[in-house]
Parts: structure tokens; C-alpha cells; sequence
């Protein structure tokens, strides 16, 4: 059983320290700051999948290896899958919403009007729920022990966890930066030490405080935010990387 359980920690990791290789070769210079483009869905989706592989992974790591230990016939590719399969819905959910702000005119998004209020918004929001009940109660189920069984319901039971404890996190990445490599790296330091450190579960507290004040930072003076890229002020956010 030990044997196991190590295998799946080595799995985990090895494919997040690969999945960080092919982010970094694939996304190097390639940020454009707030409402970057998601480009086309195929590469979008491409590109989707390796980072939240890369962020997601080594929090997911406990879970996975309890499912290992209970579970029978690739218990690890299987929960990393249904797991993975979530997180992938939730990536498709936010392309779908990107596409439909930028089907309408979206010149007050521009980062010389409104563009530093709504990004600086939607950091403030996920700040606050940082403290809400359901935040709260998902990730408590995200740092339990998943029930055991079928692999595969395991991971996507894991993911949807998941993404109700760190789905706000990642929007906080999609406003400051959707292939910001620094940004990425911070998002995911965040969703492993709540998800994984001793005490990790009391975290969201500063988390909110942290970014409720970095929200106001990008209203107040983006162009001294560490890492933000400034998008041109002539051009709505969204429309950056056509």
C-alpha cells in the first residue's frame, strides 16, 4: 500500500514538473496583462489543460493518493483524469463567458477607462469569498480524505471540490494575467498551502485580506502592481493578443 501511494506522489508530481516545462516554453512572453485573448478554442484548450495540470496537481496529491490506496486498476490515471476533467469544464466555462463580453462593444473595458475598476473588482470579490460558507465547507472536503471506490467518480467528486475552494483564485489569474507566468506561479502557491499545509485551513482569512487589498492596489495604481502587465491604454483589455 506504501509502495502505491509513493508511486502516485511520484506520478503527480513528475506530470506537474512536466506540465510547468511546457507552460513556461509555451507562455513565455506571451502575457499581455488584464483580459488577455484566449486565443482560438483549440490551442485555448491546449494551453488550459497543461496549466491546470501544472497549478493543480501537487494539491491534489493527498486525495489521489488515498484513492490509491483503496481503489483497484490505474487508480491514479483515472482519478487525474475525472479530476482534470472538471477543471477543464470550468476553463470552458470561462472562454465561453470571455466570447460573449467580447461580442459587444466593450470600449469602456479599455485600460484607460474602466479596465483597472473591473479587474480590481473581480480581485476584491474573490477576497470576499475567501470568507464565505461555501469556501469554507469546500475546502474542508478538499483537505479530507475522498471516499473510496471508483477512481475516476473520486477525481471528479476531488474536482468539484475544488474548483467551489479554489475556482475564485483562479479568476484572480484570468484578470491579472491568463498566461502570466508569475501570476500563475503565485495563484497556485495560494491553492496549495490552503489545500495542503498543517494549517492551511486557516489561511482564507489573510487570503481575503491580501486580496481585497491587491484588488484596490490595481484600481488605485495599477502601474505599480509587481508583475502586472499594463495593456495598451487605447485598447479594450480583451482584445490584446489577437
Amino acid at each position: 500500500m506504501n509502495i502505491a501511494r509513493s508511486r502516485t506522489t511520484i506520478v503527480l508530481v513528475a506530470g506537474a514538473v512536466s506540465a510547468w516545462a511546457i507552460t513556461v516554453y509555451r507562455m513565455r512572453g506571451m502575457d499581455a496583462g488584464p483580459g488577455t485573448d484566449l486565443g482560438g478554442l483549440g490551442w485555448y484548450l491546449g494551453i488550459w489543460v497543461t496549466m491546470t495540470a501544472a497549478m493543480m496537481l501537487p494539491s491534489a496529491a493527498p486525495a489521489a493518493r488515498h484513492v490509491a490506496r483503496l481503489a483497484p486498476r490505474m487508480p491514479t490515471l483515472r482519478f487525474t483524469a475525472g479530476y482534470l476533467a472538471v477543471w477543464t469544464g470550468y476553463g470552458l466555462g470561462a472562454y465561453a463567458l470571455f466570447r460573449v463580453v467580447t461580442a459587444f462593444d466593450i470600449d469602456w473595458l479599455a485600460w484607460n477607462r474602466g479596465g483597472p475598476y473591473a479587474a480590481g473588482a473581480v480581485v476584491v470579490a474573490a477576497g470576499l469569498y475567501e470568507l464565505t460558507p461555501l469556501k469554507r465547507l469546500s475546502l474542508l472536503r478538499c483537505r479530507s480524505a475522498p471516499r473510496g471506490g471508483n477512481a475516476f467518480r473520486s477525481g471528479l467528486a476531488h474536482g468539484l471540490d475544488c474548483v467551489g475552494c479554489s475556482g475564485a483564485l483562479m479568476a484572480v489569474l484570468f484578470v491579472l494575467g491568463a498566461v502570466s507566468l508569475f501570476w500563475m506561479a503565485v495563484v497556485a502557491a495560494a491553492i496549495f498551502a490552503e489545500k495542503v499545509l498543517p494549517h492551511g485551513h486557516r489561511l482564507p482569512s489573510a487570503f481575503a485580506v491580501a486580496l481585497v487589498a491587491l484588488g484596490v492596489w490595481v484600481v488605485v495604481s495599477p502601474g505599480s502592481v509587481p508583475e502586472l502587465t499594463q495593456p495598451d491604454a487605447r485598447t479594450p483589455p480583451m482584445e490584446m493578443a489577437r
